[in-house]
C-alpha cells in the first residue's frame, strides 16, 4: 500500500499531476484545494496517497495533508459515495467546513458539492455524524486551531461566505486578519486584499 509519495511534480493536469518519484512518474488525482496549494513544475512536493484498486485500475489519489486524506477515506466508506464525489467534496469545502457542516447538521451547505443533491446530503450528514469530528476545528475531539463559532473571525468567514466567497477562500481569509478588528473592518480587509 502506497500512503506517502515524495518527488517532483513532472506535469500539472486540471483534476491532479504526476509526481516523478526516483524516475517513476505517478499520476495523482488530488482535490482543487491540493491542487492550488501545491508548487509548479519542476519543483518537489509531498503527498499523502491513497490506494484504490478496482478490478480494472489502481488508482492513488494524493492530498496535502494527513486530515485531508482521512476525510476522503470517510467519505468513501459511505454507500453511494466514491472517490470522484468525494474529490468534489474536498474540493468545495475544507475539512473543517465539512466537518462543521456535518456536526450542525446542515446538508444545505453540501448540496452546493456538483453532483450532490438533497438526498444524498442528507444521507451524508447522517452517516459522517460523529465520524470528522477530530478533524474539524472547535469541534470534540479536535486539535486543530481555528475561528470559534461567535468570534470575529467567525462573523468574517461568514460574511464572506454571503458576499459568494467560497468557504475555503474566506475562512483563509479570516485567519489572516489581525488581532483586534472588528468584524465590519475584518471583511473590508480581506475584500481589499481580493481574497
Amino acid at each position: 500500500m502506497i500512503a506517502m509519495l515524495k518527488g517532483v511534480i513532472a506535469d500539472r493536469q486540471t483534476t491532479g499531476i504526476v509526481l516523478d518519484v526516483g524516475g517513476v512518474g505517478y499520476e495523482l488525482a488530488v482535490p482543487v484545494s491540493t491542487l492550488a496549494a501545491l508548487p509548479e513544475t519542476g519543483k518537489s512536493a509531498t503527498l499523502y496517497v491513497q490506494m484504490l484498486v478496482r478490478e480494472d485500475a489502481i488508482l492513488l489519489y494524493g492530498f496535502l495533508t494527513r486530515e485531508e486524506k482521512a476525510a476522503f477515506q470517510t467519505l468513501v466508506k459511505v454507500s453511494g459515495i466514491g472517490a470522484k464525489t468525494a474529490l468534489a467534496v474536498l474540493s468545495s469545502l475544507s475539512v473543517a467546513d465539512l466537518a462543521a457542516a456535518v456536526a450542525a447538521g446542515e446538508a444545505d451547505l453540501l448540496t452546493r458539492v456538483p453532483g450532490i443533491g438533497k438526498k444524498t446530503a442528507a444521507r451524508l450528514v447522517l452517516e459522517l455524524k460523529g465520524k470528522l469530528d477530530g478533524l474539524a476545528p472547535g469541534l470534540p475531539g479536535s486539535s486543530a486551531e481555528g475561528p470559534a463559532p461567535g468570534s470575529v473571525q467567525a462573523d468574517v468567514a461568514a460574511g464572506l461566505i454571503a458576499l459568494g466567497y467560497s468557504e475555503r477562500d474566506a475562512a483563509a481569509a479570516a485567519r489572516r486578519l489581525p488581532k483586534g478588528v472588528s468584524a465590519a473592518e475584518g471583511i473590508r480587509l480581506a475584500l481589499r486584499s481580493k481574497v
